[in-house]
């Protein structure tokens, strides 16, 4: 007698994912996929409506706590909260869950935009909201709607994905100037003298890295926020205002 396999709804999700992409479906098919983005879109829309303005922490997964970019990032997160801005993240473990934690800890807002994968990411426990995604191009998005600075800790392909996608929004003017931070100089120096590189080479302007801030000190990181977010767009206290649980809020 063969055993059943139960696919999990992140299974489901991949094979969804993969099926679109292999190439034109069925008109029916089709349009019952772009049904289910539009559903998630709404969603998002509706449950992160009143978190703002945030400051988005990006970083990877896989450093746990003890280590120092953990540690890091769990200040930044403190930080961030006592200049008034929710702490976004994308919900997961890592440094995600250490920005969380900071800003949790200093008695701030933290949100995430978590991601549903085959190996199950949960949300971490320092959020006071969060989303279940399951395409990355919506996660990217409302990562970067509600949010008026990037602080991008050491991370992997996900984190690169989600600095370079940031960059060319802002290089080819689909959002603000909003300030990116590096944080670690080590870490990042070799991805920085490529990026000279391609200024050398004549296919970036190096006015397009102009308000790309690398640092090792979370103050400084604070004080280019406090300039280029803060000053730059006005940005008043959060007026707080009470979410109607009708419309997913």
């Amino acid at each position: 007698m063969e055993s059943k396999v139960i696919e999990t709804p992140a299974a489901k999700s991949a094979s969804s994912e993969r099926y679109f992409l292999e190439g034109p479906h069925s008109r029916t098919s089709e349009f019952l996929f772009v049904l289910k983005v539009m559903r998630e879109f709404i969603h998002g829309f509706r449950k992160l409506h009143f978190i703002g303005p945030c400051v988005t922490v990006f970083g990877s997964a896989r450093f746990k706590e003890g280590h120092p970019y953990y540690e890091l990032a769990r200040r930044i997160g403190g930080e961030v909260s006592q200049l008034g801005f929710t702490v976004m993240t994308g919900g997961g473990p890592g440094i995600m869950e250490a920005a969380n934690r900071g800003a949790k800890e200093a008695g701030g807002r933290s949100v995430g935009c978590n991601i549903r994968l085959p190996q199950e990411q949960d949300p971490n426990p320092y959020l006071d909201r969060w989303i279940t995604l399951d395409h990355f191009f919506v996660r990217k998005v409302l990562l970067l709607k509600y949010s008026y600075a990037f602080i991008v800790m050491p991370g992997g392909f996900g984190t690169l994905d989600e600095l370079f996608e940031t960059l060319t929004l802002i290089q080819t003017g689909k959002i603000d100037h909003f300030p990116i931070i590096l944080m670690g100089k080590s870490y990042w120096e070799t991805m920085l003298n490529f990026v000279n590189e391609l200024d050398d080479q004549g296919t970036i302007s190096i006015e397009d890295l102009s308000l790309l801030k690398i640092t090792d000190d979370p103050e400084e990181a604070m004080a280019h926020i406090q300039e280029h977010a803060i000053n730059a767009f006005r940005l008043k206290k959060r007026k707080e205002r009470k979410p109607m649980p009708l419309l997913g809020e």
